[in-house]
């Protein structure tokens, strides 16, 4: 029993630091950007990270995301959802230092602007200090909303399931307020628009 024990472990650890060469050595592949990829790697990162602060209210799919007030970048609150009544959202976390969310950040771009008044609003959600956000989007302009949250145990982001704090990251809200789907690691160009859709 105690040999088959560990042939066991030996060939889980062997498979898993196969799985880790392969995502370094080929990037995440196909099986990452789908659905069923990205519900097992958020399932991962649930299960080992430690559990939210006392009180703080965490959304999974299918909950209403609790309500959330962030400053703009002229430091005026805005209401998330409520500022978007009725409307779908595309809320993207990201920082100034994040290379992935900073090569996505035309996609969403794009996208935000094939959208008109009644689709889907994109939203960005810089975990960051305010000085450096302005810094970067001088030099990489983008014309969806930019709010500004600090980054820690209980940012937005961690109420919007992404306990691990991994950028970028991104849900989709229903137009009823429900989180709808979550995505972690930068969108491929045209890659939203069916993701969106599915």
């Amino acid at each position: 029993m105690k040999s088959t024990t560990k042939v066991l472990l030996v060939a889980l650890g062997a498979g898993t630091l196969g799985a880790v060469v392969g995502l370094w050595s080929h990037g995440p592949g196909p099986l990452l950007n789908s659905e069923l990829g990205q519900r097992a790697l958020q399932g991962a990162l649930s299960a080992t990270a430690p559990p939210p602060p006392t009180g703080l209210a965490v959304a999974g799919r299918g909950d209403r995301i609790p309500p959330l007030r962030l400053p703009d970048l002229d430091g005026q609150p805005v209401a998330v959802p409520d500022a978007w009544p009725g409307q779908p959202l595309l809320i993207n976390f990201w920082a100034s230092w994040c290379g992935p969310c900073i090569e996505e950040m035309p996609e969403l771009d794009r996208f935000a602007a094939s959208q008109d008044a009644n689709g889907v609003q994109v939203v960005g959600i810089a975990l960051d200090n305010a000085d450096d956000v302005q810094a970067f989007l001088q030099r990489i302009p983008v014309d969806y909303p930019i709010l500004l949250d600090s980054p820690g145990p209980r940012d937005s982001a961690v109420q919007l399931g992404n306990p691990k704090g991994v950028l970028p990251y991104t849900v989709l809200v229903g137009a009823d307020g429900r989180l709808r789907k979550q995505k972690i690691g930068p969108f491929q160009p045209g890659e939203i628009d069916a993701w969106v859709e599915r």
